[in-house]
């Protein structure tokens, strides 16, 4: 009985260690469920909250544009007209509605595991539901934006600024810059499991601050900045799309799941 309660004490410890500090084969499992379940859901469920994503989102670039009004334009002022930039992505995570570039992810770990023809189509629909969902809510907030004058013209010049900064990218540019954004969002995704509360707020913060202080493109929030010019009339619906949109989106997939998604694949594929 003497060594049977020693032993039985080290079993407790090892389970409430891994609780605390789950394997990555466990991180795996439990987002692997989570992308079944999203590519589970009726279409209307995706629709709607992909299309209060793309609004949601939005609030980045408010946050951010006022941010850019209030502020000297001196070297440092990036550095917390930025914090601004992780607002959206706050609600939208929070609040659990569909982002696009979390399912370069998510629904990439089934497919990962079992890539049959059922799975491939399943997660071309979700992609394209979401997708077109999470812009047309950037379409009519930046209409709402431009057209409704509902923001003050001084925090409204803000906004405008930081959509021209977005604009003056390349098309190969927003590409390249949407790699590293795209592997900050699925690394995001991949450690939220990990994370509860104020850290999961802190994570996000931290992560997101990433992406909005380095420059990054980030396809959802880009297209608000992209469609309010648009709506503006100081650049075409095309050149929104072919020279930024659809660049960030390729550079979003190839980081999220070309990179990050396949490189952790690899490590659990053993020990699954």
């Amino acid at each position: 009985m003497s060594n049977e309660k020693p032993n039985l004490a080290k079993e407790e410890q090892k389970k409430a260690d891994e609780f605390e500090n789950p394997p990555s084969s466990v991180i795996f499992e439990a987002i692997r469920r989570d992308g079944d379940y999203e590519l589970s859901r009726p279409a209307s469920a995706l629709w709607w909250s992909g299309v209060a994503a793309g609004l949601a989102i939005s609030s980045s670039v408010l946050c951010k544009g006022f941010l850019v009004s209030i502020l000297p334009d001196t070297e440092w002022a990036p550095g917390i007209s930025n914090l601004g930039y992780t607002v959206g992505f706050l609600l939208v995570i929070l609040g659990r509605m569909q982002l696009f570039t979390e399912n370069t992810i998510t629904p990439i770990l089934p497919l990962l595991l079992a890539p049959t023809r059922t799975h491939l189509w399943r997660t071309a629909r979700l992609w394209t539901i979401v997708f077109v969902a999470n812009l047309i809510g950037c379409a009519a907030a930046a209409l709402v934006l431009v057209w409704g004058k509902i923001i003050p013209d001084e925090r409204f010049h803000g906004i405008l600024s930081v959509s021209r900064h977005y604009a003056e990218a390349t098309s190969l540019e927003h590409f390249t810059w949407g790699i590293p954004a795209g592997f900050i969002i699925a690394a995001l995704v991949w450690v939220s499991p990990r994370m509860e509360g104020a850290g999961e707020v802190l994570m996000i913060v931290i992560l997101t601050y990433m992406i909005g202080l380095g420059g990054l493109s980030h396809v959802v929030a880009g297209s608000t900045e992209l469609f309010v010019l648009v709506a503006r009339g100081e650049i075409s619906l095309y050149d929104a799309l072919v020279g930024g949109i659809l660049p960030a989106f390729a550079g979003n997939v190839l980081g999220g799941t070309g990179i990050f998604a396949t490189l952790t694949y690899a490590q659990v594929r053993n020990e699954i």
